[in-house]
């Protein structure tokens, strides 16, 4: 996993630079009817949950890119665990929505593709009340302690587990955070944060095994170099200094 465009990295807002070409994401088909079934699976180092290629960005990225997976990156009870940081600043988890371009076959195909891969990332925080659509998610956990196991998600509202902003973001080309961590990532790392309970975030990092049988805890990885790359913000960082007249 070595490599010039490895993720995640450290955002350095005051490094960042505003592009007004880059316009609000768009989701489509993100809101899945209940009697769609999802597969729910603890692999090992992350819960994924699969997705249906009806999911699709279409808008924000160039091209058309469909989804294939979400999963989460959280740390323990004693301290945060998302990969991307701000400023220096971890989050208490994070979750990547991935997805591939369709001009590519397959996720397997697109992957080692310089423009295969979009993945759009968003922060979690422990807040006030419970996050009805990350409950969706976490209730099934038990279910799937053990590595290997996985069971069935009703369908409901994917774009929920995502800002509601979707126009304030970071961009930056990096790389899948596991190995192989091909370097064919068109990162979106949201500025608004998702706000989970106190309960639901203690539920994410202390019930899911790792191989080893200890609990699955602090999964992420570390922050890697950014060797010259830019990072683009679809908004200004800065405040711009007002004039006040005369």
């Amino acid at each position: 996993c070595g490599g010039t465009k490895q993720s995640p990295i450290n955002v350095d807002t005051a490094q960042a630079t505003f592009s007004p070409d880059l316009r609000p994401i768009q989701l489509s088909g993100y809101s899945l009817p209940a009697s769609k079934q999802l597969k729910l699976k603890n692999n090992g180092h992350t819960v994924v949950l699969d997705l249906p290629e009806s999911l699709a960005l279409t808008g924000g990225y160039a091209q058309q890119y469909r989804a294939v997976q979400l999963h989460l990156h959280w740390g323990s009870p004693s301290g945060p665990g998302s990969e991307h940081t701000v400023n220096g600043r971890r989050f208490a988890a994070e979750i990547h929505v991935v997805h591939y371009n369709t001009k590519y076959d397959s996720f397997t195909e697109a992957m080692v593709h310089p423009d295969g891969l979009a993945v759009l990332g968003a922060f979690l925080e422990a807040g006030h009340g419970e996050n009805d659509y990350y409950h969706e998610i976490l209730k099934h956990l038990p279910e799937i302690q053990e590595v290997g196991q996985e069971t069935l998600v009703s369908g409901f509202n994917i774009a929920g587990l995502l800002p509601a902003n979707l126009k304030l973001y970071f961009h930056y080309n990096g790389s899948l955070t596991t190995p192989p961590c091909y370097q064919t990532v068109k990162w979106t790392i949201f500025n608004q944060t998702m706000l989970l309970s106190h309960h639901q975030m203690s539920v994410l990092v202390s019930t899911l095994r790792s191989p080893d049988d200890k609990l699955l805890q602090n999964n992420f990885r570390p922050v890697q170099n950014l060797h010259g790359r830019r990072v683009l913000a679809s908004f200004q960082t800065t405040p711009s200094v007002k004039h006040s007249p005369g």
